[in-house]
């Protein structure tokens, strides 16, 4: 396969990839509920000829190729959006209040005009390629959810990659960071800590237990274990996200609930992080004569990328997209006058993926702020440039063909 013959075909595609992309943008879904959602990619899969298949709660696979015999590469993109109303200045907004902040329409479009271009050049593939439309990302849990389901068997990956544009990089939309081996994702978990204390009127504090008091100093006194102890090397982010307690300025409530995140990039840092956060809240709500209950819902681990797969894309993004628009974290980092090549704060759930198979992270430039893409992911008036969906469909495609091709057996 030529690379600038693909390139090429998959920019004849933009008008495609927008109208897919836009429709996902103005219905997005939630977690596990994307039923609209999954519907629109199966019947997109369907009428390319593919026989797409259930897998867990709400994901769908596909399989491209398979004439010849080879190894299986997988690709990856996840459908679900995030539970923001949205602000953006587009003329295709949300419908619903919910909000495609972090880019995952793009992802799905982008794979869908893949598998296009995979069928069209079925005859080519020395191997499979198997597609993966993935529930849950933001949530921690699609991803898991469909290994559980089997989506690495049957036949068997050898394999994986993914893609997550980013808007607000300072380049020009289409560039393509590889990142090098090793860990380039934290671990994450959600966690809730609830405070229970007796409720009483806001003018006798002395009746009851007030849990906002409690809630307060454990708020504080969690941030310490980092100050305190936790070694300059252990890197560790505690956030609170949400405080939720009480009805009436003059009541004092029976309980307060905390919700928030920690990511970390060691698991034995990780499993201290959760053993302090439980000792020092039970801790602290028993010197206010309350109780707290701490608990970690879903989470993930370190996303790793796998070495010599990642010397691989390198080569074949270099190939389609050419040295200036192509590049590795590290290389990329050279070049602003850093030791060495940043780790992302934020956590990916394709990290379940990484650590069953050889896999890879790609992050795509689509939206430079010197062109109006200001606001960073997760914001309620986040952007994305579509010219960016060409080059995520070309790298989609070439990347899996490359592989199969340079790894024949």
């Amino acid at each position: 396969m030529n690379p600038e013959e693909l390139l090429k075909e998959a920019s004849n595609m933009q008008e495609e990839l927008t109208k897919n992309r836009r429709y996902l943008h103005t219905h997005p879904e939630t977690g596990f509920d994307i039923t609209e959602t999954k519907a629109y990619v199966k019947k997109e899969l369907t009428d390319m000829g593919y026989a797409p298949v259930d897998c867990g709660k709400a994901g769908l696979t596909a399989l491209a190729g398979g004439k010849r015999n080879g190894k299986v590469f997988l690709l990856r993109a996840d459908m679900d959006a995030l539970p923001i109303r949205e602000e953006a200045d587009v003329d295709f907004p949300s419908e619903n209040g919910n909000m495609h902040a972090c880019g995952h329409d793009m992802h799905t479009s982008m794979l869908l005009g893949a598998a296009k271009l995979l069928k069209q050049h079925e005859d080519e593939i020395h191997g499979t390629i198997k597609l993966m439309f993935q529930p849950a990302e933001e949530i921690f849990a699609g991803s898991k959810d469909m290994i559980d389901a089997g989506v690495l068997k049957n036949p068997d990956v050898d394999a994986a990659l993914m893609i997550h544009v980013m808007a607000g990089l300072p380049m020009p939309s289409g560039t393509v960071i590889v990142c090098d081996g090793g860990i380039s994702a934290p671990a994450a978990d959600y966690f809730t800590i609830r405070i229970q204390g007796k409720g009483c009127h806001g003018s006798m504090p002395n009746n009851g237990i007030d849990p906002i008091n409690a809630a307060a100093h454990i708020i504080t006194a969690l941030q310490e274990i980092h100050a305190r102890e936790l070694a300059l090397s252990d890197e560790a982010v505690l956030t609170f996200g949400t405080i939720h307690g009480g009805a009436a300025e003059n009541v004092i409530p029976d309980f307060v609930e905390l919700g928030g995140t920690i990511r970390t990039y060691d698991e034995d840092v990780r499993s201290f992080l959760k053993k302090r956060m439980t000792e020092i809240s039970q801790g602290i709500a028993a010197t206010f004569r309350a109780s707290a209950k701490v608990s970690f819902g879903t989470g993930c681990p370190t996303l790793k990328n796998d070495y010599e797969l990642s010397s691989c894309i390198s080569t074949y993004m270099t190939e389609l997209l050419g040295k200036e628009k192509a590049f590795t974290a590290g290389a990329l980092s050279a070049l602003s006058g850093e030791k060495k090549a940043p780790k992302t704060a934020g956590s990916e759930d394709f990290a379940y993926i990484s650590q069953e198979v050889p896999s890879i992270m790609l992050a795509l430039a689509a939206g430079n702020p010197s062109e109006g893409y200001c606001f960073p992911q997760h914001h309620p008036k986040v952007k994305f440039d579509e010219t960016a969906l060409s080059y995520g469909t070309a790298i989609y495609a070439y990347a899996a063909l490359r592989y199969l091709a340079d790894h024949n057996v």
